[in-house]
């Protein structure tokens, strides 16, 4: 089955190169388009599409409060907010807001489709031009942090520490389940549960508190 994907963009030029590139890959489907917030959270609760990709300026509605939304309507829809700001500020609120990537639209083309493929498997995407100053910007600093981490994933067992650890890693769910030889749905509740011992409401933030504890 492919990834079914919906582009929201006010700019109908980039949501048509957007699709042209993604029409370049096989395993991954079109299935419709947005002009505004308001209509994507609409086209998601008619389409439920398995990634949304977001713009953040958009008029009514933005991308950032369009993500939350749609986070409450359709939980397992990922989104990927695929922007030309990378301000902290949006980074910081997209990530809060539950997106599971952050993407520039001045990355290479194949990054997108990488992408949309990464967070339909589970996993999280971060453009490698901001994903450093995510680490950095979003994870606390020094011993102190360190110590605060490490007593976070005190709660967890051993196998969800070794989940997170490839959580920070990147890895999806699946690439997850073969190196530790489990069931993709094993792996999944193992993430839910370590999203919830760690009071996180992502894979990025999860991936930041694995980072600050050392097990990446």
């Amino acid at each position: 089955m492919p990834v079914r994907v919906l582009i929201a963009d006010d700019e109908a030029m980039v949501r048509g190169g957007v699709r042209a590139i993604l029409g370049s890959d096989d395993g991954i489907e079109v299935v419709a388009e947005a002009a505004d917030g308001h209509a994507a959270v609409e086209a998601v609760r008619a389409h439920r599409p398995d990634v949304v990709l977001l713009d953040i300026r958009m008029p009514g509605l933005d991308g950032l409060q369009a993500a939350e939304e749609i986070g409450a309507v359709a939980p397992g829809t990922a989104v990927v907010i695929l922007t030309t700001f990378g301000d902290d500020e949006y980074i910081g609120r997209a990530l809060a807001g539950g997106a599971a990537g952050f993407l520039l639209k001045a990355s290479d083309p194949r990054e997108l489709i990488g992408a949309v493929h990464a967070v339909a498997g589970g996993a999280a995407f971060l453009s490698p031009m901001i994903a450093r100053r995510v680490i950095d910007g979003y994870s606390d600093v020094g011993r102190a942090g360190a110590a605060r981490a490490r007593k976070r994933i005190g709660a967890l067992t051993d196998r969800e520490r070794e989940v997170l650890a490839l959580i920070g890693a990147g890895d999806s769910n699946a690439e997850i389940g073969k190196t530790l030889h489990l069931v993709e749905g094993t792996v999944k509740a193992h993430v839910s549960s370590i999203l919830i011992k760690l009071d996180v409401r992502n894979r990025v933030q999860a991936a930041i508190v694995a980072h600050q504890a050392g097990l990446v």
